[in-house]
C-alpha cells in the first residue's frame, strides 16, 4: 500500500521538511511521527482513517530521510534527540499550530515525548511507543542484562568505522535485516519493506543515524545549539499530558517488561497497553490498535 495523500514542503531554521497532509484544513491537527528504519508508509491504515473524522493529519519524514533535506549544506547532520524534538516544534511553530494530538514510536516517540515533557502547552495528547522515550544519556554507559546488551547489537556496529561503512554500502540490506530482527512475527513485514526503503536513500540518512546512535552513548559531542534542550532532558522531566503508551509484545529489540518501570514518568493520565503478536513497528503492525488509542485521546480533550 502507498500513500495517496497530497506531498507538501514547509521551510523551516534548519531543514526543509517533506511531509504527507491528510484532511481538510481546518480539522484539529494531528502529526504522526515514524522511527527508525521506518517512515510514513507505517501510518498508512491510520492517516486516511482520521481524515475522514474531519482531523487534519501530517505526517512529516524525519531528518535524514525521503525527500526532507537540510537547508544549509554545513551544518550538522545531528541525529541526537534534542534536535528531533526542535523539528518537531520548528514543524509546528512553520504551520501555525499552536496544539497537537501527536504520535509516535522509535525516534519519532522520542521527539513527541520530548515535546511532551518540555513543551505541554503544545501537545493535545500524546500516543507514544514503548513508554517514557527520552533517553538518559548519563547512565547509558552501564552495562545491561546480556540479553538487552545482544538486541543493541547494531548500535555498537554504528559506533566503529566499519559500521559507518556497513551502512553506507549496505542500507537497505541492514534495514530490512533490522525489520526482520523487530518484528518476527509480521507476516506482512517482508512484502512491505519495498514501500519504505527508498526513504534511505536521502544523502543525509547514514550520517544522521550514526550520530544519533554515537551521541545517545556519548561517543560523539551534540550540536551545540541543542546544548539547552539537551540539560533539560538530563533531568528527565515528566510528561504531563494525557497519554496512552503502546508496546509490542514480541518487539525483537525492545520487549515490553512485565512491569512497567514508565509509569513514574507520567503525571496526567496514562495507560500502558501490551499489544499480542505485534513487534516494534507498532503503528502498522497495529494500526487498528494505534488509530483506537489516537481517537481515544482526541476525545478526551
Amino acid at each position: 500500500m502507498t500513500s495517496l495523500a497530497t506531498l507538501l514542503y514547509i521551510r523551516t531554521p534548519m531543514l526543509e521538511i517533506a511531509y504527507e497532509a491528510h484532511g481538510p484544513e481546518g480539522g484539529a491537527p494531528v502529526i504522526l511521527l515514524h522511527g527508525f528504519p521506518y517512515d510514513p508508509r507505517g501510518y498508512d491504515a491510520i492517516a486516511p482513517a482520521l481524515a475522514a473524522r474531519g482531523y487534519r493529519v501530517l505526517v512529516p519524514y524525519l531528518r535524514g530521510y525521503g525527500p526532507t533535506r537540510f537547508i544549509n549544506d554545513q551544518v550538522m547532520r545531528s541525529g541526537q534527540q534534542a534536535a528531533l524534538a526542535q523539528d518537531l516544534l520548528d514543524f509546528m511553530d512553520a504551520l501555525s499550530i499552536q496544539q497537537a494530538t501527536l504520535a509516535g514510536y522509535d525516534w519519532g516517540g522520542r521527539a513527541a515525548c520530548i515535546v511532551a515533557a518540555l513543551w505541554p502547552q503544545r501537545v493535545r495528547g500524546l500516543v507514544t511507543g514503548d513508554g517514557y522515550n527520552i533517553q538518559n544519556i548519563a547512565k547509558s554507559l552501564k552495562p545491561r542484562a546480556p540479553e538487552t546488551e545482544h538486541r543493541l547489537w547494531y548500535q555498537f556496529y554504528f559506533h566503529t568505522q566499519r559500521g559507518v561503512d556497513g551502512l553506507t554500502a549496505n542500507r537497505r540490506e541492514l534495514c530490512e535485516l533490522l525489520w526482520k530482527l523487530w518484528s518476527p512475527t509480521w507476516a506482512e513485514g517482508p512484502h512491505l519493506y519495498g514501500n519504505t526503503a527508498p526513504s534511505f536513500d536521502n544523502p543525509d540518512f547514514v550520517e544522521v543515524v550514526i550520530h544519533s546512535y554515537r551521541h545517545r552513548f556519548m561517543y560523539a559531542p551534540g550540536d551545540p545549539a541543542l546544548e539547552g534542550i539537551e540539560q533539560a532532558l538530563a533531568a528527565q522531566p515528566p510528561i504531563s499530558v494525557p497519554t496512552i503508551s503502546l508496546c509490542g509484545a514480541d518487539d525483537g529489540v525492545g520487549p515490553a517488561p512485565a512491569v512497567d518501570d514508565d509509569v513514574e514518568n507520567f503525571s496526567s493520565y496514562y495507560r500502558r497497553d501490551v499489544l499480542p503478536g505485534v513487534g516494534h513497528n507498532i503503528p502498522q503492525e497495529a494500526p487498528q490498535a494505534t488509530l483506537a488509542a489516537i481517537c481515544e485521546l482526541l476525545d478526551r480533550a
